[in-house]
């Protein structure tokens, strides 16, 4: 059975696997390129689940979720 990963990385987590800088990790997210959510304090936050297809694909894969 496939169990579904909810937790969320901070910018600094998706930059450390992708080894770039968290900036070039936010353009990516307001480039559409993945989804991010935001916190009560404002900061952003990645699905676990999510970069892990990104990654797995080489960084190439367009925002696969839609935000109605």
């Amino acid at each position: 059975m496939k169990t579904r990963d909810d937790s969320l990385l901070t910018p600094a987590e998706v930059a450390a696997l992708f080894r770039v800088d968290p900036k070039t990790v936010t353009r990516w997210a307001k480039a559409g390129k993945l989804s991010s959510i935001r916190t009560l304090g404002g900061h952003r936050r990645y699905r676990a689940e999510e970069v892990r297809r990104f990654l797995d694909d080489g960084g190439m894969t367009q925002n696969v979720e839609s935000t109605g």
